[in-house]
């Protein structure tokens, strides 16, 4: 989105020069098509994580639920979380990858709030804080 805002003033900052009489030094890159959104915010059970925005690049979000499941020997911990604004994730369960450390510090119906590293379209728990 920043890159998209810092494109359109480019072009609308290279326009005002050319309306001057000035020349142009080169023509800004076209910006990239703004991700697609999610438009269903209520998802059923087995959710098509496919349609979930997610950029490429590793960003971080935090995020809050209750622990529906662990497997600390595969490094697994499943959340029935809220809302994650930062991956423009809607309320579902999820299975997250996490060390076996973090995965033995919590229990089937643990509170928890959380960090996730997003990548690639999936999390991976940073850090996890029984509430």
């Amino acid at each position: 989105m920043k890159r998209l805002i810092l494109t359109t003033a480019a072009v609308a900052f290279a326009a005002s020069l050319a309306a001057c009489g000035k020349e142009e030094a080169s023509a800004p890159a076209a910006a990239p098509a703004p991700p697609a959104s999610i438009t269903n915010t209520t998802p059923a059970a087995g959710s098509d994580m496919s349609k979930m925005d997610m950029s490429a690049g590793a960003k971080m979000a935090k995020g809050s639920g209750t622990v529906t499941g662990v497997d600390a020997t595969a490094g697994t911990i499943t959340l029935d979380h809220g809302p994650i604004p930062e991956a423009n994730w809607p309320a579902m369960t999820m299975t997250f990858k996490a060390s076996r450390e973090l995965a033995k510090s919590v229990k089937v119906g643990d509170k928890a709030s959380f960090e996730l590293k997003l990548q690639n379209g999936s999390g991976e728990i940073t850090a996890i804080r029984r509430q």
